[in-house]
């Protein structure tokens, strides 16, 4: 079979709307983005690719002002939309469409569920399975720019071109092996995901050594980070320019009260000492004066090597069961859930994590949950109130 790889540009409107009414009658189409991002907090598309095993069409989101029958496309029930590492990709559909696509399959999720390959790359995954090189010499380039180099297109064509005929085989595999509603669970969660409304209230919890601030500055932390989110969409500037994650941590410890103060923390950045000084001032001396009933609690620590005994035990069901089920064991629970289940049978309350709930909880989860159990209770036994 001879696989079409000529980009076709598709620069209006009326071309645009025929080709999708078209494409929602195929039972998939591959899809992908190129966009830039360096120097903005939002992914700007500069070119949209479609494949549908006979053209690679690659469509132009800054000529095309009316995308409202590329949207439609991407939300159709009929028609999966395959992709590969999706998750900045359903950025960039959701900032331009303000959808995200769905059904989805990804297939880099996909091609690690059929053991062909944990977290391979597209072109890796075109070589391993279609015996292709690709060449990925345009990475970096500049897809705002107008015209696009032969370069650039023969690039952008080439990552829709295969995708169809290597979807195909990873289908037929995870039918094999039984895993197809596995990846399609796993793929629904991130479209949920992806969909969610926006949280930024627990984002302090995330920066790192955010465990060593008491609840007096883990407050201010907290504030901060809200402020340096919201801040960097209304601007749309990377929030690192705003503020740095280890000067937001060093404003929470040190509590400045002056420009001068602020301005002598590492990692302030320039717009925001020029234009934000005075509110950060004032956001650290509120958060401060607040009620000490209203600061979030300590963060717990990093596990010692004792508790890390407790997740080696629960890791330790995870690699048996990975082995059985000849897969990688970073499919069957990743670390962050081990532990979050680790820390809660230090609490003496195992709560199973969300991840090792759906498809999970039938191969791995009901074991977890009663090992986790059974060290919850040998824990009571040794440590009694």
């Amino acid at each position: 079979m001879t696989i079409p790889i000529e980009p076709i540009w598709v620069d209006d409107k009326a071309t645009l709307d025929t080709l999708c009414a078209a494409w929602m009658q195929q039972a998939a189409i591959a899809i992908d983005t190129e966009f830039m991002r360096s120097s903005t907090y939002y992914p700007h598309a500069g070119l949209i690719q479609v494949g549908d095993g006979k053209g690679c069409y690659l469509i132009d989101p800054l000529a095309i002002k009316d995308l409202s029958s590329l949207a439609n496309l991407m939300t159709h029930p009929d028609t999966v939309k395959v992709i590969h590492s999706c998750s900045e990709d359903l950025e960039v559909f959701r900032f331009l469409l303000g959808v995200v696509p769905s059904p989805l399959m990804d297939t880099q999720i996909a091609a690690a569920y059929a053991n062909m390959g944990f977290s391979l790359g597209y072109a890796a995954l075109i070589s391993d399975q279609l015996g292709i090189a690709l060449d990925k010499g345009e990475t970096r380039s500049d897809w705002m720019q107008r015209p696009l180099s032969q370069s650039q297109l023969h690039y952008a064509a080439l990552d829709v071109a295969y995708l169809l005929i290597v979807y195909g085989k990873i289908l037929v595999a995870l039918k094999t092996l039984g895993r197809l509603d596995w990846v399609k669970e796993e793929c629904a969660n991130l479209v949920a995901a992806a969909n969610a409304e926006d949280d930024y209230t627990e984002a302090y919890t995330k920066i790192k050594l955010a465990w060593k601030l008491f609840p007096d500055q883990l407050v201010i932390l907290q504030q901060l980070c809200i402020w340096r989110e919201t801040q960097a969409r209304l601007s749309d500037v990377p929030r690192n320019r705003l503020m740095k994650e280890n000067a937001a941590w060093d404003v929470a410890r040190k509590k400045p009260t002056s420009t001068k103060q602020l301005a002598a923390i590492d990692g302030m950045g320039h717009r925001t000492l020029k234009d934000h000084s005075d509110e950060v001032l004032a956001l650290v001396a509120k958060a401060a004066a607040s009620p000490a009933e209203s600061h979030p609690p300590r963060l717990p620590k990093p596990l010692t090597p004792a508790q890390g005994d407790i997740l080696k035990a629960l890791k330790s069901i995870a690699l048996d069961v990975a082995q059985a089920q000849a897969i990688t064991s970073e499919i069957i629970v990743r670390k962050k859930d081990l532990e979050q289940l680790t820390r809660s049978v230090l609490a003496g309350e195992v709560v199973l994590p969300a991840s090792l709930q759906g498809w999970r909880y039938d191969v791995v989860g009901r074991l977890m949950e009663a090992k986790a159990q059974e060290l919850a209770a040998q824990s009571d036994r040794e440590n009694p109130i």
